[in-house]
């Protein structure tokens, strides 16, 4: 059993859970007005995209349950190493998008999203 693939996974498996159990509910409670077509049309858009990340996050934390309790021979370090990039890349943009709306700090901390992408990306590195 490879134990930081198994730690990330059951991350990420708290996270697909809470993006789809919290997450929905957080993002349909931001339906706009009725008779706003344009905004209609944005949040309909933003519930698409948000259910598709909970399927990219789905398949990750397969991958990853399969890493760590399969041996995928001599190809599993590099599964793990595009994956560690992923969660870094995931990290990295978060951050981006939360400086570049000029939000600060406060989000940055209030919103630590960011954090536990790069923790990820760490642990999976460290595994390697």
């Amino acid at each position: 059993m490879e134990i930081p693939e198994l730690i990330v996974a059951c991350v990420c498996l708290a996270a697909v859970i809470a993006h789809v159990v919290g997450g929905t509910r957080e993002t349909a409670a931001l339906k706009p007005a009725k008779g706003d077509a344009r905004l209609t049309a944005h949040w309909v858009q933003a519930m698409c995209a948000f259910q598709m990340l909970a399927v990219d996050l789905l398949v990750v934390c397969l991958i990853l349950f399969a890493i760590a309790f399969y041996d995928l021979g001599v190809y599993e370090s590099t599964y793990v190493q595009l994956l560690s990039i992923l969660f870094f890349l995931r990290g990295l943009v978060w951050a981006i998008q939360i400086v570049w709306l000029k939000k600060g700090a406060r989000y940055l901390f209030r919103l630590p999203h960011w954090l536990v992408w790069f923790i990820c990306s760490g642990i999976l590195y460290w595994g390697i």
